[in-house]
């Protein structure tokens, strides 16, 4: 019986090898890059490079582990899920609103080390953040913010602290 098994695992292991999900790669220009829309100086750029982009954009360069199934599946999971939330390749999209926000949330999660996520940082230890990088994150982060205001006109409401 426990050999019955193992070879049904086996035969079911190498057939959903052959199921592989889409990439997330494109060839095109990425128009709406947030670089071409607002300053994004060459230190903020190698950190996000190292640390944000393989999951908040549209091209992620793939470790040699995404060749095997279920682990492909999990890291293109990982990787839309990051894109909804955030992609650096689309911010020309959003509207002034919604850019201020997404900022708002990079300072607050980087803060609060919640970004990069640990299971990231765990198989990509050149992504963990010194504190000096996550302040160069975060100063970056909110003067996109005032660079926003000063070209769209928008202006965030101010949260009330209620303590």
């Amino acid at each position: 019986m426990k050999k019955k098994i193992l070879l049904f695992v086996i035969i079911v292991l190498v057939a959903i090898q052959f199921i592989r999900p889409a990439k997330n790669n494109t060839t095109t220009p990425q128009l709406n890059y947030i670089g071409n829309h607002y300053t994004v100086p060459q230190n903020v750029k190698t950190i996000i490079d190292k640390a944000c982009m393989n999951c908040h954009s549209n091209n992620t360069i793939y470790p040699w582990y995404n060749n095997f199934q279920p682990v492909a599946w999990w890291l293109a999971t990982h990787i839309n899920d990051g894109k909804k939330k955030w992609n650096f390749d689309e911010f020309g999209t959003y509207k002034p609103k919604k850019q201020d926000h997404k900022m708002e949330e990079v300072i607050e999660m980087v803060k609060e080390k919640e970004m990069p996520l640990k299971s990231y940082i765990w198989l990509h230890g050149n992504a963990d953040l010194s504190q000096e990088e996550r302040i160069s994150i975060t100063n970056w982060a909110a003067a996109v913010r005032v660079e926003i205001t000063s070209k769209t006109g928008f202006v965030a409401e101010k949260k009330i602290d209620k303590k």
